[in-house]
This record gives structure tokens, C-alpha cells and sequence, in this order.
């Protein structure tokens, strides 16, 4: 059997227009409401042989509160911002409307003085290439959204632009199957019952 990586998107820490950069504010209210609210639902993945999580506090936090122990790993860091750590999408244009565009633009562009959107694709693919091999060995991790869809561009083997196009929402899951440089998104959920004429 291959590796199984499934990804729980941490929960909130604001409302979506909030959302900050490299964003290191704890779980809010509403946050650890989502993490009670879902307990019961995702505390069977802490029988993963091993359970990971990012380094901010709110993956801390969310997979903490699931009963998983993570452990922090650096390469699910969110994606170094420079200049813009700390702030909304919104401030950063209001500062620097060029620079914005200029990154949205470009995957390879650093305006902030960070790391580009490729550098940071194929930092949190790295890690997921580098999860032990084991036939059959389960790996839960807890990161932010940003890092999940990083990763899900990079097992897609994706233009970088996709990036953009993917929404994860807070607690939501996602798995890849397979080993390093050959990765599939797996679907789960109750199968389809016919109904009954």
C-alpha cells in the first residue's frame, strides 16, 4: 500500500477578509468552536502512525485540540512574506499596489523580500517527499491553508497559477497517496447508496 498523507486545514484565527500573512495569532472564539464542533468527526486520523502540524499557533492549537500530539515540523511553515508579515492582502495593496500585482502575477517574484510562490511550492513539496516510506504508513498533518494548497499544486505536478485556484476551508481534509515524485489526490467520503424505487 502506498503513503497516505491527509492534510487538516487548521481552523480560524479570523473572518477570511482578516486572514494576515504568516499570520501567528492564536485559534479565536469562533476557531475553537469549529475544532469542538468537528472533534468527534476527525479524531480517528490520530491513529496515523505519524501526526504532524506547522508551526504557528493555530495549527498547534487545532491539532492539539483533535487529540493528535503533532509534532511541529518547519517545512510546513506558511510561505515567508518579507516586508508584508502581519498584514491583510488589503494593506499590502494600499502600500504597494504594484508590488501586489507584480506578485500575484509572477510565481517567481519576491517584491516583498520573501520567498516566491515556487520557492514556497517546492519547500512544502520537499517535505512531503521526504515522509517515510513504509507500505501502508499513515501521516496526519495540521497546517494552514496556504501550505495545503502548496502541497496540493506540487503533488498535482500543477502550473504554479493553480495556487490561486484552490479554496481550503478551515478543518477541512484532503490526502495524497504515493511516494516521493508521484502523488495522487485521493477523494474520501461515504459512498454512494442507490435509492430505493
Amino acid at each position: 500500500m502506498p503513503l497516505r498523507v491527509t492534510f487538516v486545514a487548521s481552523a480560524r484565527s479570523s473572518p477570511l477578509l482578516a486572514e494576515r500573512f504568516e499570520d501567528d495569532r492564536p485559534l479565536d472564539q469562533a476557531g475553537w468552536a469549529e475544532v469542538e464542533r468537528l472533534a468527534q468527526e476527525l479524531l480517528p486520523l490520530a491513529a496515523a502512525e505519524l501526526r504532524y502540524c506547522s508551526p504557528t499557533p493555530r495549527s498547534r492549537s487545532t491539532g492539539e485540540g483533535l487529540g493528535y500530539a503533532p509534532l511541529v515540523q518547519l517545512g510546513l511553515r506558511d510561505c515567508g512574506m518579507g516586508r508584508w508579515r502581519g498584514l491583510t492582502l488589503g494593506e499590502a495593496m494600499a502600500r504597494e499596489p504594484d508590488a501586489v500585482d507584480a506578485w500575484l502575477a509572477d510565481p517567481r517574484a519576491t517584491p516583498h523580500g520573501g520567498e516566491s510562490l515556487v520557492d514556497f511550492i517546492t519547500r512544502v513539496g520537499g517535505w512531503l517527499d521526504t515522509r517515510p516510506v513504509e507500505d501502508g504508513c499513515r501521516v496526519v498533518a495540521v497546517a494552514e491553508p496556504s501550505v495545503i494548497r502548496a502541497a496540493l499544486v506540487y503533488a498535482l505536478k500543477a502550473p504554479p497559477s493553480t495556487y490561486w485556484n484552490i479554496d481550503v476551508r478551515p478543518l477541512s481534509t484532503t490526502s495524497v497517496t504515493g511516494r516521493a515524485g508521484r502523488w495522487n489526490l485521493r477523494f474520501d467520503g461515504a459512498s454512494a447508496q442507490p435509492s430505493r424505487a
